[in-house]
């Protein structure tokens, strides 16, 4: 027995009891008259009626077919990634789809506003304006943005959002230009002028109006004087540019200047701290030699003094090659031979004893005591 031979011999049957081959596929007859058993059984209808290429009820089970297809395409909605969609129920917003594929009632019942909530806009406006000190300025604005997460707001908050938004602009505009001078919206004021106008623009759609608008940036395209007073705004402009190069040649001026005159400064403190010290410390050595001095001077009175003025005749006598010496009991002038002496000194590496002034004349010798006793009397009087 074959495989395709069932046990009781009926060929036409698999071993699974399925039809054979000359069956072939259920009838488009046979369905249409099933549904049609339903709906009669449903709406109390009467024969059923066979569909070929002749018969009346074809456009109708077609036209069902379609409406089917229709409410299937109708019911479900497919939110891409960037999108969102507000759900209107009788024309009240009740929900809001998330992306995904959704189904809601069909219309009229429920309506589906698919708004793309991803997408950043750009809206520009030209505009005159009058600064704050008077003055007239052509300026251009960009400013970028997108609806918010939640359409809801964007849609039915207000009756024309973008026109609003342009509105919003232009006063924002107005208002920062107006509080601004002309230098500073020329120079350095573009983008904290843009900053503020982002500031207010986004207080005020979030705030007072509720629009559903994100604004991400403002821009500065332009802003240039009217052509009637564009030639003057150039001098003005050339004048500014002029000054600002007159100030950094003086300040490349004060910085070659400055360093030097601080080294020079330096430099006479430093000499005058060295001259300090100098003086400082003689000063010192002459109060610690006076000490000294005084100290031997306790000890040793008669030698003491003979040594300072021993040392004063010397001090006064090195700074001169000639002296004359007068003479209280004549009229004659006694020369005296410093240089000799000196000279002789430096020969014998030591100091003139007192016994070569004794080796001088009685005229000379008068003098020089009187000199020592003058000297003795300052001493006495400073003890």
């Amino acid at each position: 027995m074959g495989w395709n031979e069932p046990p009781d011999g009926n060929k036409d049957k698999d071993p699974w009891g399925n039809r054979g081959k000359n069956d072939g596929p259920p009838d488009l007859n046979e369905i249409i008259e099933k549904m049609q058993k339903g709906l009669g059984g449903m709406f109390g209808g009467g024969r059923p009626t066979r569909i070929d290429g002749n018969n009346s009820m074809f456009p109708v089970v077609v036209g069902i077919l379609l409406l089917i297809a229709w409410i299937l395409y109708d019911v479900t909605y497919f939110i891409d990634s960037q999108e969102r969609g507000a759900v209107l129920r009788l024309g009240a917003h009740v929900e809001t789809l998330q992306p995904g594929i959704n189904f809601r009632l069909p219309r009229p019942i429920e309506t589906v506003i698919v708004t793309n909530v991803g997408r950043v806009q750009r809206l520009t406006h030209r505009a005159t304006m009058l600064t704050q000190d008077e003055n007239i300025v052509d300026l251009e604005v960009a400013v970028k943005w997108k609806i918010k997460e939640d359409p809801s707001a964007f849609l039915f908050n207000v009756v024309m959002p973008i026109a609003t938004l342009q509105q919003v602009t232009e006063s924002a505009v107005r208002e920062v230009i107006g509080k601004s001078k002309l230098d500073y919206v020329m120079t350095d004021g573009r983008a904290e002028i843009a900053q503020k106008q982002l500031d207010l623009m986004r207080q005020v759609l979030d705030e007072e109006y509720e629009i559903g608008i994100y604004i991400e940036n403002v821009e500065m395209l332009s802003i240039k004087p009217p052509e009637q007073v564009k030639a003057a705004f150039d001098d003005a402009i050339k004048a500014r540019e002029d000054e600002q190069r007159y100030v950094n040649e003086a300040k490349a001026y004060q910085n070659e200047i400055v360093p030097v005159a601080r080294g020079a400064a330096a430099r006479v403190r430093e000499e005058s701290n060295g001259y300090k010290a100098r003086v400082i410390s003689k000063a010192e050595g002459e109060a610690s030699r006076f000490e000294q001095l005084l100290t031997e001077y306790e000890r040793a009175p008669e030698v003491t003094r003979e040594r300072l003025y021993l040392d004063a005749i010397e001090s006064v006598f090195s700074n001169s090659n000639k002296v004359f010496i007068d003479n209280d009991n004549g009229n004659s002038l006694m020369y005296l031979p410093i240089d000799k002496l000196i000279e002789q000194k430096r020969n014998n590496s030591s100091r003139i004893p007192t016994s070569e002034f004794n080796e001088l004349p009685s005229s000379v010798t008068s003098s020089l005591e009187d000199a020592r006793q003058k000297f003795d009397s300052r001493i006495r009087g400073a003890r």
